[in-house]
């Protein structure tokens, strides 16, 4: 859009456009390792505190030495997409000109593969900087569908993992997720809806509608992303690729009877009928 060789100055290139002079000149710098190493360490109280907002994450964090503000605290905890678990819009900031739709699953029974798949988005640190995770998980097996990697937080990379999801697996009757911003665009709903699926939405700051998920994010965090200090984009989508491989196919699930997501997803247990039918 500017043109750094045409004969108008810059700043009445950016006068005709419209835009700010300070946009055209500004140029992006990396966090700081000090950014990120807060960063890190408010991820990890995050998800042992997730009802703690930037006032409490501070005196947490004071707690155990680190000299920081509150707003310094919020303006990173925008950066990382995270918000305290309570009933405002907050990886979960909703666009204020996007439908929201009712959450389906409040009462129903999910004990079917495919019939309902929950996804949603966490950030991940690296040694670096970081880098975004889109998952799709089956409901009722956890089975993780689908997932991406982004370095930043838009739509383009839940859309890939949904769509790789329904290419390799069919389409479910309803996909569950939060309200923001990336999973009320007319993108990833469209796609939703071309297909026939159900948009289930949890409430405001209601992380447990998506307790599974939020689950993963943790196993996930602790038991393979805070081991690892990855260095690159590619380092780090081979760890995750890897951790959610076993995840998949090694690690037994108290909830599933101890099998595998993998064996409740390919091969689900029979419902038992009953008692006056089993007769």
């Amino acid at each position: 859009m500017m043109d750094r060789t045409h004969r108008l100055s810059l700043t009445r290139q950016a006068a005709v456009l419209g835009i700010s002079r300070g946009a055209v000149y500004y140029v992006p710098r990396p966090p700081s390792a000090w950014d990120l190493a807060l960063m890190r360490r408010i991820d990890a109280l995050h998800l042992d505190f997730p009802f703690a907002g930037a006032r409490m994450l501070r005196r947490l964090l004071r707690r155990e030495g680190l000299d920081v503000g509150r707003r310094r605290v919020g303006t990173l905890m925008q950066q990382m997409g995270i918000a305290a678990v309570c009933p405002q819009p907050g990886t979960s900031r909703r666009h204020r000109a996007h439908p929201v739709y009712p959450y389906l699953l409040r009462h129903r029974s999910i004990t079917t593969p495919n019939e309902v798949w929950a996804m949603d988005i966490t950030y991940i640190p690296m040694a670096h900087g970081f880098v975004y995770l889109a998952a799709v998980m089956d409901w009722a097996s956890r089975r993780v569908l689908a997932w991406r990697v982004s370095i930043t937080l838009d739509s383009a990379f839940c859309i890939a993992a949904v769509e790789a999801a329904i290419a390799r697996y069919g389409q479910p009757t309803i996909v569950n997720t939060d309200q923001g911003a990336q999973f009320t665009s007319a993108d990833f709903t469209g796609v939703l809806h071309d297909h026939g699926i159900a948009i289930s939405m949890d409430g405001k700051g209601c992380w447990r509608d998506n307790i599974f998920v939020e689950r993963l994010w943790r196993s996930l965090k602790y038991e393979e992303i805070y081991l690892h200090g990855y260095e690159s984009v590619s380092a780090a989508t081979a760890g995750i690729g890897r951790y959610l491989s076993l995840y998949n196919t090694r690690r037994p699930h108290s909830s599933l009877t101890d099998r595998t997501p993998d064996e409740a997803y390919f091969f689900p247990l029979p419902i038992p009928l009953p008692l006056s039918a089993a007769a």
